[in-house]
């Protein structure tokens, strides 16, 4: 496996050393830089476009959550954090891993052997089929085969290696799937990344509304609750409904 370039965000100094020293036991991770709080972790992402960040939750001011919706970089996210009571937080936003401090050197060695497997995935997705928005698709969902009209689905949010997808009727389903092969197989002309845990359907875009940061909140059709448009994919979806 080739080289990853790696960024460690922690405002604790002790923390950042001890991890970026027991990053050096493995060969195919190299830390190019380390930052203190989401401002200086914005400017070193946007310089080194690193393979992973591995990256503190609580800072002061921003948190590593916040950092997720200004980066424009498709770095895998590694979270390393005191508290527990994140994890869920943490794979619903599609992170690769979730580390608690201290950092068990075997717990560590899992985060990295995942992401060597992770980056070797990115092959298969290649050879999948696109789809066509009149297709249909069997899916395990909710432990239930079920035949799924492309055109129905609404959104599809990450949850993990699983997703969650919302149909134009109001019913949700979970299912065995990656954001990462939603974005490679849905068709592109009517379905668009708004951030790295949501996908929607260009058709079921009610408007948008302006929220900080230059971010976004999308608004669906039959939805009261907005989904969150981070300012990365702002771009592309205002191009492709313009």
């Amino acid at each position: 496996m080739n080289n990853l370039n790696a960024i460690v965000v922690d405002d604790e100094r002790l923390a950042r050393k001890e991890l970026i020293l027991l990053l050096k036991e493995f060969n195919n991770i190299s830390v190019v830089a380390e930052a203190d709080d989401v401002n200086s972790a914005v400017v070193e992402i946007e310089k080194h476009n690193p393979d992973v960040i591995f990256l503190d939750i609580q800072m002061p001011g921003k948190s590593g959550f916040d950092l997720l919706n200004i980066i424009d970089v498709n770095a895998k996210v590694i979270f390393v954090t005191a508290f527990d009571e994140f994890a869920i937080r943490a794979f619903e936003i599609d992170a690769l891993d979730y580390l608690l401090k201290p950092i068990n050197p075997e717990r560590l060695k899992v985060s990295i052997e995942r992401l060597a497997k992770n980056k070797d995935d990115t092959k298969e997705y290649k050879n999948l089929k696109l789809l066509n928005y009149d297709d249909h698709l069997l899916l395990n969902i909710s432990n239930k085969l079920k035949f799924i009209k492309i055109d129905s689905i609404v959104s599809i949010s990450a949850a993990g290696d699983y997703s969650n997808i919302v149909y134009a009727d109001g019913k949700k389903g979970l299912t065995l799937k990656t954001m990462k092969e939603w974005e490679k197989r849905l068709p592109a002309k009517h379905f668009c990344r708004i951030h790295r845990s949501n996908i929607v359907n260009l058709n079921s875009i009610e408007h948008l509304e302006e929220w900080f940061n230059n971010s976004y909140k999308v608004y669906l059709n039959n939805s009261s609750k907005p989904l969150e448009m981070s300012r990365r994919y702002v771009a592309n979806l205002k191009s492709k409904m313009s």
